[in-house]
């Protein structure tokens, strides 16, 4: 059974579940090694949480990966999947980033990017598609 054809009955947070499965899957095969996964954050004097889906490593630069997974049924046909990562969810990802970087030991100053891997998932044919999109800039 194609798990994405199962998807149209499944919750928001079952969707996202699997849109991981599939990026971690997709960075495995293209060479990279996974660091950490749904790394929790809480913005200093700030009641707002920062989670940073994927931080996985190829080569000698860390990259910090947004997961972001639609489905047909809901409204991906207007808007991407990556315009929902929008400046304040950047922002976000960059501090809870800078947090991972000291929490392991590792410079600021390392190199280190962020980067956003867009997951649709279509009702019908039961593939994603995967648009990988890298060294996001904060603005």
């Amino acid at each position: 059974m194609n798990p994405i054809k199962q998807e149209s009955s499944m919750d928001t947070k079952e969707i996202g579940n699997l849109g991981e499965k599939i990026a971690q899957k997709y960075l495995r095969d293209r060479g990279y090694r996974i660091l950490d996964e749904n790394f929790h954050f809480r913005i200093p004097g700030s009641p707002q949480r920062a989670e940073i889906d994927i931080v996985a490593k190829k080569d000698d630069i860390v990259s910090f990966i947004e997961v972001k997974t639609l489905h047909n049924a809901e409204w991906s046909r207007i808007i991407s999947p990556e315009e929902k990562v929008d400046f304040f969810k950047r922002k976000k990802i960059v501090k809870a980033a800078e947090f991972w970087l000291i929490k392991n030991k590792m410079s600021l100053d390392s190199k280190w990017d962020l980067r956003v891997l867009s997951i649709r998932l279509d009702d019908v044919s039961g593939k994603a598609k995967i648009r990988y999109l890298k060294n996001l800039s904060l603005y």
